[in-house]
């Protein structure tokens, strides 16, 4: 088992595997055969329609977090002049 595996995602091999198995399902990720390994590739055109979803709501939220920051700049200011 690569040391990562468990470590750095917190999954047992086979947990990665099963995730692995349903992504390559869907079409996310494509696999590759290397001896007994198996290298798996992301498929980074297949994000594309998700990529595109978020983007309609990316300006919403820009304009939100720029109201939050002005409002928490505004308490900041209130706070220092107490």
């Amino acid at each position: 088992m690569s040391p990562w595996l468990g470590h750095d995602l917190s999954m047992s091999q086979p947990q990665v595997s099963k995730h692995l198995r349903v992504l390559s399902a869907v079409g996310l990720v494509a696999c590759r055969a290397e001896g007994r390994r198996r290298v798996y590739r992301l498929d980074p055109g297949r994000l594309r329609p998700l990529q595109e979803w978020m983007a309609k709501y990316e300006q919403v939220m820009n304009d939100r977090l720029d109201r939050m920051d002005d409002y928490l700049r505004g308490l900041q200011h209130q706070g220092e002049q107490l």
